[in-house]
């Protein structure tokens, strides 16, 4: 049972991990975020319908052979926005490398030295942590302050 938790809380995660990252240019090269919320986003619109034109369109054409076909066609499209949100979930709760926690660190410091107020920074540093002192540090900072990082 905790297995299913787990799996239901990693697909939360993901959900607001897409809600939460920036989908913004200067960020599609250095992180794969973007791609995978895009095409997840795509899934979750496409492949209901995808699966249940998979198995009416047997049904229409009374070719009910195919019928076993056709409902693991309709389950692996249904599975495929789950397998995104599963993704993100499970990199959101992911630490950053070191390389990649100074650079979050530097930002969160800089945000702050502009007068803004922040959370303090968790030791290890998550993907989900850099992804709101990115948000922040988009709306906040002026393009001069951020053309150090990009």
């Amino acid at each position: 049972m905790s297995q299913q938790t787990s799996i239901w809380q990693s697909f939360r995660h993901g959900q607001d991990y897409m809600a939460t990252w920036p989908m913004r240019k200067e960020l599609a090269l250095l992180f794969p975020e973007q791609r995978y919320i895009k095409a997840t986003r795509f899934a979750i619109r496409v492949m209901p319908a995808v699966a249940v034109l998979s198995v009416l369109s047997q049904m229409a054409f009374n070719n009910y052979d195919a019928l076993p076909q056709a409902i693991t066609m309709a389950l692996f499209a249904l599975s495929m926005p789950l397998q995104g949100l599963w993704w993100l979930g499970k990199r959101s709760r992911t630490d950053l490398p070191p390389s990649l926690a100074n650079w979050c660190r530097e930002i969160h410091d800089k945000i702050i030295r502009e007068g803004y107020a922040l959370q303090p920074l968790r030791a290890r540093p998550r993907y989900v942590e850099l992804a709101e002192i990115l948000n922040r540090a988009f709306k906040q900072l002026d393009k001069g302050a951020l053309e150090r990082w990009f």
